[in-house]
């Protein structure tokens, strides 16, 4: 399933098939249907452009995980080069603890999990994240709404996806807590905006 067998540390993107109607539907009363399910095709190749980007300077291997759609519209989309996985059923906890499962059975060392919300990711966020993560249990990118947009860990921890109130703003705060309870080192990253509402949009004009 990974792109690179040899690579020891993992990146796992997560998106969403941009279906108008269906995607960034908090953004449909500005966006329109199409706009917003637009505005998640750009951001998710975006993302997919900073990671290789990061390929040129780290020895990372990559993966899409992804909800909506099916395989063959995603690879329609994305091309056929990439390895792909159904994000699978569960609430978002039970989705990223079965996805770094599975890149920690195959031998991985290192893994991150991001999103496709947040503009402000680039190479360099990603290449300190693994760079962080040498040095301690779990990296983890704050969101200004009070959500995370990377979480990095050596090794899968149930824990830091269970009981989490998923899309709220307390997802960081409960999982910094979480952590501390078991006695894990955490190192934070900058932190950075999503973009999910319409007054996240102005986020959008600031990127260079």
């Amino acid at each position: 399933m990974l792109k690179s067998k040899t690579a020891k540390q993992h990146l796992i993107i997560f998106t969403r098939y941009p279906e108008p109607g269906k995607t960034k539907t908090r953004l449909i009363p500005v966006l329109g249907a199409e706009g917003a399910a637009n505005l998640q095709r750009q951001m998710t190749e975006h993302t997919l452009f900073q990671v290789r980007q990061l390929q040129r300077i780290c020895p990372v291997s990559y993966e899409v995980r992804f909800t909506g759609g099916n395989l063959e519209l995603i690879q329609d989309w994305l091309g056929c080069e990439l390895s792909y996985q159904s994000q699978g059923e569960g609430d978002l906890g039970k989705r990223m603890e079965r996805s770094l499962l599975c890149a920690f059975e195959s031998g991985v060392e290192q893994a991150i999990i991001i999103g496709t919300d947040c503009p402000g990711v680039n190479a360099a966020i990603l290449a300190s994240a693994f760079n962080k993560l040498q040095q301690c249990d779990l990296v983890l990118g704050p969101a200004i709404d009070g959500g995370y947009y990377l979480i990095g860990l050596q090794r899968t921890i149930s824990e830091l996806f269970t009981n989490i109130d998923w899309g709220t703003n307390r997802v960081f705060q409960q999982t910094v807590d979480i952590a501390n309870k078991l006695n894990l080192s955490v190192i934070d990253l900058p932190a950075l905006a999503d973009v999910d509402r319409p007054e996240d949009l102005e986020i959008l004009t600031q990127r260079p």
